[in-house]
């Protein structure tokens, strides 16, 4: 990407793809029901950010939306996932101008970044908390399911694309193409 500079067309939409993609995969966290799957010998649980049901009896369900620390999980992953949607939309308005503000760039990036806290805090607040305060059952096996490993997986995507986004201005004169190219004399 900095040999060919930002106006490459197959390598200028990379990052706002990736931000689309951990977008993406917000929105499968946020409305999957595999967070958590808990199996005592009498009944199976099944649960998601925002409720847990009983799997043989499907009218029982209790909304973790009644506890302080659900409603605190499932705020902090959502305000991490609105940050993301953000970002996405800042990442399609920086790399359609023709005139690329590298300052803005780092913006994106900071704002990833605390993108990635948010949802980090949600992350660690709910596993912590349920297998604490709700499923609790002495011979309880808790798992956590593919919807939990979608949310850490835009959590670790935040992160990267934070990092990615904040170097790309160090490399401005390169893109740019204000850097004379070295040739290596034969030996």
């Amino acid at each position: 990407m900095v040999k060919y500079g930002l106006d490459y067309t197959r390598c200028r939409w990379i990052l706002p793809l990736l931000l689309g993609l951990a977008m993406i995969f917000g929105i499968i966290a946020l409305l999957g029901w595999g967070w958590i799957y808990s199996q005592t010998l009498p009944r199976t649980v099944q649960g998601s950010l925002w409720r847990l049901c009983n799997v043989q009896n499907e009218g029982d369900c209790m909304s973790l939306m009644d506890f302080a620390w659900g409603r605190g999980a499932a705020g902090t992953f959502l305000v991490g996932f609105v940050l993301i949607v953000i970002c996405f939309a800042l990442s399609i308005i920086a790399f359609a101008i023709r005139t690329l503000r590298f300052n803005f760039l780092r913006g994106i990036g900071g704002l990833c970044f605390v993108a990635a806290v948010f949802s980090l805090m949600g992350l660690i607040i709910y596993p912590v908390m349920i297998s604490k305060e709700v499923i609790l059952p002495v011979n309880t096996v808790n798992e956590f399911g593919w919807s939990y490993g979608f949310g850490w997986t835009m959590c670790l995507m935040a992160i990267g694309l934070g990092f990615f986004f904040c170097c790309i201005p160090l490399y401005e004169d390169h893109i740019l193409g204000n850097v004379k190219p070295y040739y290596y004399p034969n030996l």
